[in-house]
């Protein structure tokens, strides 16, 4: 496998394992399970971190010269990159909507 495969599919599996957890946390939180949700939150956003810090290196490169081949997966890691970091900030709403209730 190719470097950028390979770093794309870090992307890919960091970002959506946080997704998921994010998505979880929505679910949780709906059943009243806040100290859960807030877990969930949690270790989502630890691994999104992973996805993130690959990505930011491959940003680096670029920035310092290194150009880097555009492909239909990287393409795809940046899409789901950005929708985990989108349910992200509408779980994190939407757990206090339900707290609230």
């Amino acid at each position: 496998m190719e470097d950028m495969e390979l770093l794309c599919f870090k992307i890919i599996s960091a970002v959506g394992e946080a997704k998921s957890d994010f998505i979880a946390a929505i679910e949780a939180a709906k059943q009243g399970d806040f100290a859960k949700a807030e877990e969930l939150v949690k270790h989502g956003e630890s691994v999104f971190v992973n996805g993130h810090t690959v990505h930011a290196g491959l940003i680096q490169k670029e920035a310092a010269g290194e150009k880097t081949e555009v492909c239909l997966l990287l393409m795809h890691a940046e899409d789901q990159l950005m929708s985990a970091e989108t349910i992200k900030l509408l779980a994190t709403e939407l757990i206090e909507i339900y707290k609230n209730k």
